[in-house]
């Protein structure tokens, strides 16, 4: 089982760059593009609540579950 993030899906519907999106949400460009190629290996609910203000989406909008099965 895994986590997929969708987060330049969501970034090329809103059509916003990565620099102006890590401006938006106070993260560092290279921790925002680690999240967003699915590097990451944990979000704080503070930052995933920051891209959805910003993004004007839903968490389920960012993150999926995909079983391995």
């Amino acid at each position: 089982m895994s986590i997929i993030v969708n987060l330049d899906v969501m970034m090329a519907k809103r059509k916003i760059s990565l620099n102006d999106l890590s401006d938006k949400v106070d993260i560092t460009p290279a921790n925002l593009s680690i999240l967003k190629t699915g590097k990451a290996k944990a979000i704080r609910f503070s930052t995933l609540e920051a891209l959805c203000k910003e993004l004007n989406c839903q968490p389920g909008d960012i993150l999926e579950f995909q079983n391995d099965n």
